[in-house]
């Protein structure tokens, strides 16, 4: 059995007047985070995770910020993504751990509701995801939020049975029926990042 690891990075400044969206779960708080998307600090260190483990890039290279379809997107969209180069690269996720570092608000109170959002959107059991917090004191990153995420995979299928099935797939249709048997889930690739071009190191985010 084949294993891969990956490691994420992501950080986001807080910014007035902005929800605040971490690990897919909207966060009552003063202010939220500045990006292109919708700041989830917490899923584009994941994201990150899942395609440096399967060596797809990074999340930069499929969802530049230089283009506008972007815009405040929902990172779930990138996730998805994520999600469909691992499974057409005939890996599934063992477990992923996270750390988050942040002044405020504080995530101890519901770091239960964010395991449970992120194995949701993950396809996997909460027990196979670790959420902890640590506060900046001494890094001077009061006003910045910090995410690190690593993640565990192994093969879903053999190199031979991944080969035949993807070289079948000549569609669209016929990919998302390969991910199915992979990962128990059809998605609609049209609108993901997977068409894109190999990346550019000036879209790195």
């Amino acid at each position: 059995m084949s294993m891969r690891i990956g490691y994420g990075f992501d950080s986001h400044a807080f910014k007035a007047g902005v929800p605040l969206v971490i690990g897919g779960l909207k966060i009552e708080h003063s202010e939220g985070l500045a990006g292109h998307s919708d700041g989830d600090v917490l899923l584009h260190a994941i994201t990150d995770a899942l395609l440096g483990a399967v060596s797809a890039g990074d999340i930069g290279s499929f969802f530049p910020p230089s283009d506008a379809r972007w815009k405040n997107a929902d990172s779930s969209i990138f996730l998805q993504t994520a999600l469909e180069e691992i499974a057409v690269a005939g890996y599934r996720i063992v477990n992923i751990d996270t750390v988050l570092v942040l002044a405020a608000p504080k995530i101890g109170p519901i770091a239960g509701e964010l395991r449970e959002r992120v194995a949701e959107l993950l396809g996997v059991k909460p027990g196979e995801v670790g959420i902890k917090a640590k506060t900046p004191e001494g890094l001077n990153q009061d006003h910045v939020a910090v995410a690190h995420a690593t993640v565990l995979l192994e093969s879903a299928t053999s190199p031979e049975q991944l080969t035949a099935m993807t070289a079948a797939a000549d569609t669209e249709d016929q990919m998302n029926a390969v991910v199915k048997t992979l990962v128990g889930d059809s998605r609609d690739v049209s609108a993901l990042g997977r068409k894109v071009p190999a990346f550019d190191t000036d879209d790195l985010t």
